[in-house]
């Protein structure tokens, strides 16, 4: 059974986790289920690279505007990207620098 369904877990040192903990691994299992999405995942490749318009990521997914913005409105969601209009151009790009962490360390491991 996992951390958090219902069942006292022990850590590696042979002690409860504390609720710190089991409030970290919640925020961690959040961020990792962004992730976890093939289509996320190259959204935030994408961004990693610097901010993007979102003409530019459908071309590159080659996916209807609609599965696009869906995606990207669970990344605002999930607070992982943030918008930013100009005119009638909204151009997204990574709120964090965790995410762009995780996300070059994903790009080396998998990809590099």
């Amino acid at each position: 059974m996992a951390l958090g369904e219902g069942s006292p877990e022990t850590t590696d040192c042979g002690k409860p986790p504390s609720e710190e903990m089991l409030d970290r691994a919640e925020v961690t299992s959040v961020f990792l289920k962004s992730l976890s999405h093939p289509a996320r995942l190259v959204i935030l490749c994408r961004l990693a690279e610097g901010p993007a318009a979102v003409g530019e990521l459908e071309t590159m997914l080659a996916l209807p505007q609609a599965v696009v913005s869906k995606q990207l409105a669970r990344l605002r969601e999930d607070k992982l990207v943030t918008a930013r209009r100009s005119g009638r151009s909204i151009s997204y790009s990574l709120s964090e620098d965790r995410t762009s962490r995780v996300v070059a360390m994903l790009h080396k491991e998998f990809c590099g």
